[in-house]
C-alpha cells in the first residue's frame, strides 16, 4: 500500500482545517469523508497518524480515535495496529454511499427521519406508477392481501406493510433510492413496529395502501404520490405518537 507523503501533509492539513470548539465525533467523520471523496486522495493510501489529524482538526486524539473506527465499521478506511490507517475505495466507489454514512454517523432526529421517509416514499410511488411492470405489480398486490389477511396479527402485519413498500421501491428501478429508504427504515424500526396499535389502525392502512397500489396499477403518477402522501401523514403521526412523553 503506498504511504501518505511527508510532502503532501500540509496540503492535506489545510484541506481539513480545523472544527469548531466542542465539535462530536459525528463530525470529525464527516469532515473526513468530505476528504476522501473529493478524489485527491487515491485508494491504499496511508492516512496521517492520530496526532497529526487532531492537531489539524483542533480536537483531541479520542475524538480522530473514534471517528476512524466509526468509518472502519462502515468500511471507509482500514485501521491496522502497528502499521496505520489506509482509505478504501476510490473516489468514484465512495461518493454513492456518503448519504448513508452521514445518516448512520450523525445524530439521529427522529422527526426529521420521518420527513425524510415521507420524501423519498412519495417519490418512489411517483416512479413506481411510471415504471412497474406486471411482475412488481404482483409482488405489491401479493403484500397487500397478506396485510388483509393479518390485521389480528399486528406483528405478521407490520412485515406485510414493510414488504408491500419494499416492492414499490423495487419497482421505481433506482437502486440508489431503494438504499436510502432501507437506511431510513432501518433507523426507525424500533417504533414502526409498533406504529399500528390495533386491527381499526390496520384496516386504515389498508385503505390507503390500496388507494397507493390502485393508482400505480393504473399508472397514475400524480395520484399515486399523493395517496402515498396522505399515508405518510398517518403513518407520521402514528409515530410521533408513539414518540410522545
Amino acid at each position: 500500500m503506498p504511504a501518505f507523503p511527508d510532502d503532501r501533509s500540509a496540503e492535506i492539513s489545510a484541506s481539513l482545517g480545523a472544527l469548531p470548539t466542542g465539535t462530536p465525533v459525528s463530525e470529525v467523520a464527516r469532515r473526513l469523508m468530505d476528504l476522501f471523496t473529493s478524489g485527491s486522495i487515491a485508494s491504499g493510501t496511508r492516512l496521517p497518524p492520530e496526532r497529526q489529524l487532531a492537531a489539524t482538526l483542533g480536537v483531541g486524539r479520542s475524538a480522530v480515535r473514534e471517528a476512524l473506527a466509526a468509518l472502519e465499521i462502515l468500511g471507509i478506511v482500514d485501521v491496522r495496529p502497528g502499521s496505520g490507517t489506509y482509505l478504501r475505495g476510490t473516489a468514484s466507489e465512495l461518493l454513492p454511499q456518503t448519504l448513508r454514512w452521514g445518516l448512520l454517523i450523525g445524530e439521529r432526529n427522529t422527526e426529521q427521519l420521518l420527513e425524510m421517509r415521507a420524501g423519498l416514499e412519495i417519490y418512489v410511488a411517483r416512479l413506481a406508477a411510471g415504471r412497474a411492470d406486471s411482475a412488481h405489480l404482483d409482488d405489491a398486490g401479493v403484500q397487500l392481501e397478506r396485510m388483509r389477511m393479518t390485521v389480528g396479527n399486528l406483528k405478521a402485519f407490520a412485515r406485510a406493510d414493510l414488504e408491500f413498500h419494499l416492492a414499490l421501491a423495487r419497482a421505481s428501478e433506482n437502486d440508489l433510492l431503494v438504499d436510502l429508504l432501507h437506511v431510513v427504515r432501518s433507523l426507525l424500526q424500533v417504533y414502526a413496529d409498533r406504529a399500528v396499535h390495533n386491527e381499526a389502525e390496520a384496516r386504515v392502512a389498508i385503505d390507503e395502501h390500496e388507494a397507493v397500489y390502485r393508482a400505480v396499477v393504473r399508472g397514475d403518477e400524480d395520484a399515486a404520490a399523493s395517496a402515498m402522501a396522505v399515508h405518510m401523514a398517518t403513518a407520521a403521526r402514528r409515530l410521533s405518537a408513539e414518540l410522545a412523553p
